[in-house]
């Protein structure tokens, strides 16, 4: 069962500077930073029974980002090798203990920033980049030119195939991120926006783009999947999602033969499935 753990007190903390920033408004700033690294903190998490769990977002912590945006200033920084960029002070890259939990971040292009965690055993292909608040959990692999956005969650041997780009939310601050759960492969140049929730072991084929506002036609239970003002759009779990195509509507589409893109799922996941989409343990 995932419990709700009990709130940390920075996050009241945070809530008040947020406000009006006050006396260690610094301090308290890199005790959040610090916490989202190691994982204690995020932006959303799963409370319930594995098979039957919600996701319950954290207001506070992006609250907490904002801040962050807030008291930082603009200056120019330069990597060891001699690379020139500027960014606010208060979300440098990441020095990540690679070493004690396993990490691979291959040379050529990738980048994490400040306030976000990367699991044990991830591998990070370049160029890709992790943004503040990312969750990225034990096992996954971010490919070339991914985007883990902010606030995104990452699950347990998640696979972002290459240009896979998982959007991100600081605003509306109850507004729930992006969520990519365990097992889940998403192939090369889907993008999942604007609070997609993608159950266990789903598979997004390639070039699958998901907002909000996509409806999701379901050809196996003949059900149509939608977001609502109360629910984001959730892929049920272990769906395979292929992009498609439906007639569009009117007289002129019918008379030029016109169609829109849908979303369809296929199947639900299966044995010949996980051989097509197994991650390369070799390269881990």
């Amino acid at each position: 069962m995932n419990t709700q753990p009990e709130r940390h007190p920075i996050l009241d903390r945070i809530d008040e500077h947020f406000e009006q920033p006050g006396d260690g408004v610094g301090d308290d700033f890199e005790e959040f930073l610090t916490l989202l690294e190691a994982g204690e903190l995020r932006a959303a998490r799963p409370v319930g029974e594995n098979g039957d769990h919600r996701w319950q977002v954290e207001p506070s912590v992006k609250r907490g980002i904002l801040l962050g945006f807030r008291l930082g200033e603009t200056i120019q920084m330069e990597s060891p090798v001699g690379l020139q960029f500027s960014d606010k002070d208060t979300y440098p890259t990441q020095k990540i203990p690679v070493v004690d939990r396993n990490v691979r971040i291959v040379p050529g292009g990738n980048s994490v920033r400040r306030g976000s965690y990367l699991g044990e055993n991830v591998t990070m292909m370049p160029p890709a980049f992790v943004n503040v608040g990312g969750y990225v959990d034990d096992g996954s692999m971010i490919d070339s030119h991914a985007l883990v956005g902010s606030c995104a969650q990452i699950g347990k041997d998640v696979h972002l195939s290459a240009a896979a780009q998982i959007g991100g939310v600081l605003e509306p601050i109850n507004q729930t991120p992006v969520i990519v759960e365990d097992e889940v492969m998403v192939g090369a140049h889907a993008g999942l926006f604007e609070g997609v929730q993608v159950g266990r072991r789903a598979v997004i084929g390639a070039g699958c783009v998901i907002t909000a506002s996509t409806p999701v036609y379901d050809l196996v239970r003949e059900k149509v999947y939608r977001a609502s003002d109360d629910e984001p759009l959730r892929i049920p779990q272990g769906a395979v999602v292929i992009p498609g195509s439906r007639p569009a509507r009117g007289e002129f589409a019918e008379e030029h033969g016109l169609q829109m893109a849908a979303l369809l799922i296929i199947k639900y996941r299966d044995a010949s499935t996980d051989a097509a989409t197994a991650l390369e343990e070799l390269l881990r």
